[in-house]
């Protein structure tokens, strides 16, 4: 009778412990204090990823917009030998942002502002904005750029430079209006589109803010 009873004791105090054991284990048999520690790695860890994430997809936005502008203004200068007829891109602030709207000529003396109002030149689709592409991205300079075309100095004010109309146009011939169009990603990114208008061609430029200085791309 004794050793039954003590056995059944033993049974029933293994019991209460696996009962206390099994309340602090996890259901994937991880104790409540490893869960918490893992769960504030995790957190710790997004934390520090995401500005590297943000990062790169700025740089992304500001590396696509670049290539946009690019082939956008190539294919205005095709399209300008293509049809015989003088193709521009006509630049306008709008509030904080810049948008631009690409223009045929109607009467053979090139794509000009007074044309435009009277409805002579005709554009040719509607207005462009970086920002509603390119999130972040827009004509503008980072702090402190020294102008590309200048060994001192730093950029500012109007990033379209293109005279006082602010139209790029592109000749039947192949030439175009000379000049330079800054913009900027959200962060650290700075390019440069320059024109040359005897041969018309079109070239890229980044800013290094490194060694502060211009470089072809």
């Amino acid at each position: 009778m004794s050793g039954a009873g003590t056995r059944r004791t033993a049974g029933a105090g293994s019991d209460d412990g696996a009962c206390s054991q099994r309340s602090t284990i996890g259901p994937a048999g991880y104790s409540f204090v490893e869960l918490i520690f893992v769960a504030g790695l995790v957190v710790i860890l997004t934390t520090m990823a995401v500005p590297a994430v943000a990062g790169a997809v700025d740089e992304m936005n500001a590396t696509a917009a670049a290539r946009f502008l690019v082939t956008r203004l190539r294919l205005a200068r095709l399209e300008a030998v293509k049809r015989s007829t003088a193709i521009g891109f006509r630049f306008q602030a709008r509030g904080t942002r810049y948008e631009f709207v690409l223009y045929a000529d109607g009467n053979g003396d090139g794509v000009r502002s007074r044309d435009i109002g009277r409805g002579v030149d005709f554009p040719i689709g509607g207005p462009e904005r970086l920002p509603d592409a390119f999130p972040g991205v827009d004509f503008g300079f980072l702090s402190g750029v020294p102008p590309i075309d200048e060994t001192t100095g730093t950029a500012g004010g109007d990033p379209i430079r293109l005279g006082t109309a602010d139209i790029l146009t592109f000749s039947p011939a192949g030439s175009a209006t000379s000049g330079t169009l800054y913009f900027r990603g959200k962060g650290n990114q700075q390019y440069a589109i320059r024109v040359l208008g005897v041969t018309g061609r079109v070239r890229l430029w980044r800013f290094d803010p490194a060694t502060r200085t211009w470089t072809a791309r």
